[in-house]
């Protein structure tokens, strides 16, 4: 069985929780850099991790991995490696990267001369003179580091963050890998109600109830990797079938409110096609009336300013959730905004605060599990 060395990308500040899964399934993890984790497997890796894994972006296959300072070497070092034992003679394969404190920093040029090395390569392989690139797409990504160049296959193709649930959303949606480590973080119970009462179009609820089913995020998506004669085909089947005998049978009780009675219906179609629409109670209500009358982990992501409102409506909103907050005796609770004065509007200090990035957005993740004194 093939031996790869897998890189997995995602959000700055979510590596934990991709390398923790990666512990789960049993491989072993190499490095750590910011945004992604690097470890090793076999080729079964590529379809259990793509199908499993919560918060990461993409999986890579690691090529080849060399030192290049000059274009020279860029092109031999890139020609040298076996692309014929992973492009087909008539595969589609775009090359894309990046590249990071190196002396080969034009990202146009690294691509051409990749691409060209690649073409060069094949034109040997398959004799001939013309690649017709209309077959299989097989995606190249070159991460240059430091003048180190790695040279990868995409697995995943579209993000993993695209579970494929979500027929609409609100505004400025929260990504699912993002939402997912927001749940995470909070350690919600099987046994305790979930809540979210600004759910817009139930990102959050539906990653809560995935994550407390134990329902893989990726089961009912494609990957590019499916289509790639080198990984075996039961591979995918054999991942899934896995995911599904994993699923728990265990109640959990989820809700998630909205002001909007749109976001409302938006989030239950949401919450219907992930295969959760059971699991979770959607209802209309304003975060002001807020009720729970039990023990509960609540979880939000309220508007902020650079989101959907002006600054001013956004401290607005700050005191009106620390009051109903205070009101209904909540005691178990996690904010995730932008504003680094939000303590200040809601009323209450955090008894932990997180900084995590929304994309490119740093934001803080305020965490309240203490009796208020």
């Amino acid at each position: 069985m093939a031996e790869y060395k897998y890189a997995a990308t995602c959000m700055f500040g979510l590596e934990k929780f991709v390398g923790e899964t990666v512990d789960k399934l049993g491989y072993k993890r190499l490095d750590t850099i910011d945004g992604r984790v690097y470890f090793e497997g076999d080729e079964n890796a590529a379809a259990r991790c793509n199908v499993n894994f919560r918060c990461a972006e993409k999986l890579y296959i690691i090529i080849d991995e060399f030192n290049a300072v000059t274009f020279d070497e860029l092109f031999e070092k890139t020609k040298s490696i076996k692309w014929e034992k992973y492009i087909p003679s008539d595969a589609f394969f775009p090359v894309t990267g990046h590249s990071i404190k190196s002396q080969l920093f034009s990202i146009t040029d690294c691509q051409r001369i990749i691409k060209k090395a690649i073409v060069d390569r094949l034109f040997k392989a398959y004799n001939t003179d013309r690649l017709s690139e209309t077959g299989v797409k097989v995606p190249i990504e070159f991460f240059i580091l430091k003048d180190k160049v790695a040279l990868m296959i995409n697995t995943s193709g579209e993000s993993l963050y695209k579970r494929g649930y979500r027929t609409a959303t609100g505004e400025a949606p929260m990504r699912e890998t993002l939402a997912s480590a927001l749940v995470q973080i909070a350690r919600p119970f099987r046994d305790t109600l979930f809540y979210d009462p600004m759910c817009g179009s139930g990102t959050i609820a539906i990653e809560a109830a995935l994550y407390l089913k134990n329902i893989a995020p990726g089961l009912n998506r494609g990957f590019a990797g499916e289509q790639f004669s080198f990984l075996p085909s039961h591979i995918w089947n054999d991942a899934r079938e896995e995911a599904k005998n994993a699923i728990s049978d265990e109640p959990v009780r989820i809700w998630g409110s909205d002001l909007s009675p749109e976001m409302i219906i938006i989030a239950r179609e949401n919450a219907k096609h992930a295969g959760v629409g059971d699991v979770i109670d959607f209802f209309v209500r304003d975060v002001s009336d807020i009720e729970i009358g039990e023990r509960a982990t609540v979880v939000c992501n309220p508007p902020y300013g650079e989101r959907l409102l002006d600054v001013q409506e956004a401290e607005a909103l700050y005191r009106k959730m620390g009051k109903a907050f205070e009101k209904a005796g909540l005691q178990r609770y996690y904010i995730f905004t932008s504003s680094e004065y939000f303590e200040k509007h809601f009323g209450r200090k955090a008894d932990n605060t997180r900084k995590m990035y929304n994309g490119m957005l740093r934001c803080f993740y305020y965490q309240y599990y203490k009796k208020n004194k």
